[in-house]
């Protein structure tokens, strides 16, 4: 019995410890996630018009607050509110 209960506790250790591994990265994820919603985090945003050229770029404390359709893109900077409509946008963190 002491060898059945050590093998089945030694299997316990080891799945929980598989499912911690991909954890860990989506804990990080949610940390970042919650940072971003309280300050902001430092970030570039480049708008790009049809032909591939910047028009404007944004830098500073950013949180980026998109749409579930993809075509608008809201965020706040210096005390203005920016909303970019049907733009090609790429975010960077700096």
């Amino acid at each position: 019995m002491n060898k059945v209960k050590m093998m089945m506790l030694l299997l316990t250790m080891l799945l929980v410890g598989i499912l911690l591994i991909g954890c860990t990265e989506s804990y990080e994820r949610e940390m970042k996630d919650m940072k971003s919603s309280i300050s902001g985090l430092n970030r570039v945003v480049y708008v790009y018009d049809d032909d591939g050229n910047v028009m404007k770029t944004y830098e500073g404390q950013i949180d980026i607050e998109d749409n579930e359709y993809g075509n608008k893109v809201k965020f706040d900077l210096n005390g203005k509110r920016i909303i970019i409509y049907n733009a090609t946008v790429i975010v960077e963190e700096k």
